[in-house]
């Protein structure tokens, strides 16, 4: 097989939360691309307030042109659940798709965690309204830690594919501690399911970390290409992330043939941190979609998210 690098031309920052909303002080995080019709794009992305608990909401944007902002919702979408649940501690979205006229959203739960910061689980919610509003569809998550996935779950990428629902999703292997601080190391694995509710795991490893060059591989967006499943997703070291900008979270990449066995193929991403600005620290969490025949990537760069999002346009 033939790889072939991506060329991505940067357009800018897109939104960055105005820190007006008592919800929504910082952080436009994990945005994902929805597209409504040929004038809207909504972004949903996930931003946090004075607690740091994150909250979904959205925009409203132009699908040809993403910088041109038509709405900006004023409230969350879905927030918190009650105490003691598997979401109390936060909601972040991180995957949307349409199913029998209702808008799923596949999003990642936060739990505090006395040892470990923090423990992550999925949760399923749906809207009938096209994103203005979500109901949570259980009380407790569809996916949690279990036998395979043993400390937490997160960030799932969905497809449906003639009547299969395929998974990827972020599992923590282990906890280490660094410098005083629980670091948690997590590839990519894989499940399929016949609703979009029951999954079936079998410990399937789709793209794994390798220690003291990525040690997380995070938030997977696979799509499909000329019969080829394509994979951008976010990758960093253990040490020095948050402030070394070798070690922070860049966009990687991978391609399968069947969505199970992927071959690395980091150096062909062909998008880079810039210089200096909003995205040289980090670029992350990216999301793509496809509009008159030209493939655009929404993604987070410096603070996780705090310095908002942008994209870029492919240019072949």
């Amino acid at each position: 097989m033939t790889y072939i690098k991506s060329k991505w031309e940067k357009k800018g920052l897109i939104f960055k939360p105005k820190g007006n909303l008592d919800w929504s002080l910082t952080h436009a995080q994990v945005p994902f691309a929805h597209l409504i019709n040929d004038d809207i794009l909504r972004i949903f992305y996930s931003t946090r307030d004075k607690h740091s608990c994150s909250s979904v909401s959205f925009i409203d944007v132009d699908p040809g042109d993403p910088s041109n902002i038509k709405y900006v919702h004023k409230l969350p979408v879905l927030q918190k659940g009650k105490r003691g649940s598997f979401d109390d501690s936060g909601t972040m979205p991180s995957w949307f798709l349409n199913h029998e006229n209702k808008l799923y959203m596949y999003y990642t739960a936060w739990n505090k965690s006395i040892d470990a910061s923090y423990r992550l689980s999925i949760g399923l919610a749906v809207s009938e309204d096209n994103g203005f509003s979500f109901e949570k569809l259980f009380r407790g998550p569809i996916l949690d830690r279990n036998m395979y996935d043993p400390i937490w779950v997160g960030q799932p990428c969905v497809l449906k594919e003639e009547g299969v629902w395929k998974m990827w999703y972020l599992c923590c292997e282990k906890i280490e501690v660094i410098n005083n601080i629980p670091e948690p190391f997590y590839n990519v694995k894989y499940a399929e399911s016949n609703d979009g509710v029951n999954w079936l795991r079998e410990n399937r490893v789709c793209i794994d970390f390798d220690f003291g060059n990525i040690d997380a591989i995070g938030r997977p967006c696979v799509f499909k290409d000329e019969g080829i499943y394509k994979m951008y997703h976010s990758n960093r070291k253990a040490l020095g992330y948050r402030e070394n900008k070798e070690a922070a979270y860049s966009i990687g990449y991978s391609e399968s043939e069947d969505g199970m066995y992927w071959k690395r193929l980091d150096d062909l991403a062909g998008i880079e941190k810039s210089d200096v600005g909003w995205d040289s620290l980090m670029n992350e969490y990216c999301t793509t979609y496809l509009f008159n025949g030209v493939r655009y990537l929404i993604y987070n760069g410096n603070g996780f998210g705090e310095s908002g999002f942008g994209y870029a346009v492919l240019r072949k």
